[in-house]
């Protein structure tokens, strides 16, 4: 279908929008002026477009009943096996639902993508094929992403294994759901404010935060190009590290790598020991006013003492900066998502690499005519970020980047004295989820409450890893471990002896997987 010529009253419009005084003539000379540069518009569409690969045959799958999805957690049910053999063979995995799978149904949590069905396979999801591994659904994720709880997607709240009336958090609510309740092996989550930390945590199962940039983004629905981080959930840190070698490295094609950003034979690092490892309690991550529960501060800073049992040197340190990191984020997040996901209808402009454009046009057409159904968390965010767009002109955001480098500095700074960073993943235990008829101000509190220790590092790019540490009335206890960036290894190394001689979390049996 031919781009249609622009009428004389709607080139008015615009003109009126950027400030500009014009005439009709003026208008009709624009109009003119036009017409070989809307030739190439035109051209294009004859052009084929490159696609990532499709390699594995699948069939569409099906939406599991919910006799058959007690948590919420599935959002669709496929069986896709990759090859033969390989590091992932006999391994399950659930993909976040923000991750194009070519075939598969797509709606990363929101009402206003459902029906679209991506083209491609994102390049982690032919890596975990090419690996062996046996894709067996997509996981609930949260609307458009955008909240810390487990009650916003729009299929249904997805439910805490623990305790169904408790939430799992979010926004990789099902992966985590499906982990910790042994109807997948591993998982894919996203982590842009703690999105695989949050459900990590409260689900009482290991998720890992990788280095900004080292496992690719392409493919997957982007929140802000400069905070988006992809990486595993699973039940053991071997299987966390298996997984990360296997998506890890530069494809080519995400603005958010660079070309030496390899990653490393992670499982080799995970030698059951932490000699000679020297570790941080930061104290700016304990004691938030309002946030934090007594019980789990104590049960995190006897964690981490415990590593002094297995030979580590564990000193207390102080980062006052961490305490603005949610600040800072926040500067970045809101304006920076504004722009991306709601402006530049997920897909945004200025960056080399590869465009999911039926994503694009599907989530736009969806956003414009159904932007009363976008949830009440993505509501107040696109508010406010075009608010502060229109009337700060991206100060904020860009004074919250100048600051993210400042933040990043005083990280490198204390991981020049230890090796890994300790404080509590969340201040608080698993909340419950607010009822149906809750109100917008209780549902947006559910969202953000739990993001404090998490944000910093979608700001800095570090590392960080949820450890399970206690259990504390019934509900799972989560350390944070943050690495130098790059130094992956080193932070499963830490958390692969925890696991082996302190702490091992106990499993939850209370979903079996689909089929």
């Amino acid at each position: 279908m031919p781009v249609k010529t622009p009428t004389l009253e709607g080139l008015g419009r615009i003109a009126s929008r950027f400030g500009l005084s014009v005439t009709q003539d003026d208008l009709r000379s624009y109009q003119g002026l036009m017409g070989g540069m809307l030739a190439s518009y035109n051209r294009l569409d004859q052009l084929p477009e490159p696609t990532l690969a499709v390699k594995y045959p699948r069939d569409a799958g099906y939406r599991p009943a919910p006799a058959e999805n007690p948590l919420g957690a599935w959002y669709w049910c496929t069986h896709i096996t990759g090859a033969s053999f390989g590091p992932l063979a006999g391994k399950t995995l659930a993909i976040k639902d923000n991750v194009c799978v070519a075939g598969v149904p797509m709606m990363n949590g929101s009402s206003v993508l459902e029906g679209y069905v991506p083209r491609s396979d994102a390049t982690i999801v032919t890596r975990i094929l090419d690996a062996g591994g046996t894709i067996l659904g997509k996981a609930v994720c949260e609307s458009l992403c955008f909240s810390g709880g487990s009650h916003t997607s729009d299929s249904g709240p997805v439910r805490n294994p623990h305790d169904p009336t408790r939430t799992t958090g979010g926004s990789s609510s099902g992966s985590a759901a499906l982990v910790a309740a042994g109807a997948v092996d591993m998982a894919i989550g996203g982590d842009q404010g703690g999105s695989i930390r949050i459900p990590s945590c409260w689900c009482g199962i290991y998720g890992l935060k990788p280095t900004y940039g080292l496992v690719p983004y392409t493919g997957i629905f982007p929140i802000e190009l400069t905070l988006d981080h992809t990486g595993p959930m699973a039940r053991t840190v071997a299987d966390v590290a298996l997984l990360l070698e296997v998506i890890a490295g530069p494809d080519g094609l995400d603005p958010r790598q660079r070309a030496d950003q390899q990653g490393d034979a992670y499982t080799r690092a995970l030698t059951g020991h932490a000699r000679e490892l020297r570790l941080g309690i930061v104290e700016e991550g304990f004691g938030w006013p309002g946030a934090s529960e007594a019980d789990v501060d104590a049960a995190v800073r006897e964690a981490a003492h415990a590593f002094e049992r297995l030979g580590a040197t564990v000193t207390s340190l102080s980062l006052p900066l961490h305490r603005h990191g949610v600040d800072i984020w926040t500067a970045i997040g809101i304006e920076g998502a504004t722009m991306l996901m709601v402006q530049g209808n997920s897909m945004g402009t200025n960056w080399k690499g590869h465009y999911a454009t039926d994503l694009l046009d599907v989530y736009a057409r969806g956003r414009l005519t159904r932007a009363d159904d976008l949830s009440e968390t993505v509501k107040v965010v696109m508010l406010l970020g075009q608010y502060m767009q229109e009337h700060y002109h991206g100060r904020y955001y860009a004074k919250g980047q100048n600051l993210g480098r400042l933040l990043t500095q005083a990280y490198d700074v204390a991981l020049q004295a230890c090796d890994v960073l300790v404080m509590p993943t969340l201040p608080m235990k698993a909340t419950m989820l607010p009822a149906p008829e809750a109100s917008r101000e209780e549902t947006v509190a559910r969202a953000f409450e739990m993001t404090v220790n998490t944000m910093p590092t979608d700001v800095t790019g570090h590392p960080a890893l949820n450890v399970p540490c206690a259990v504390s009335g019934g509900l799972p206890v989560g350390m944070m471990l943050i690495g130098r960036r790059g130094e992956e290894a080193t932070v499963l190394r830490a958390a692969h002896a925890f696991e082996q001689q302190v702490f091992a979390a106990p499993p939850v049996a209370t979903a079996a997987a689909p089929g």
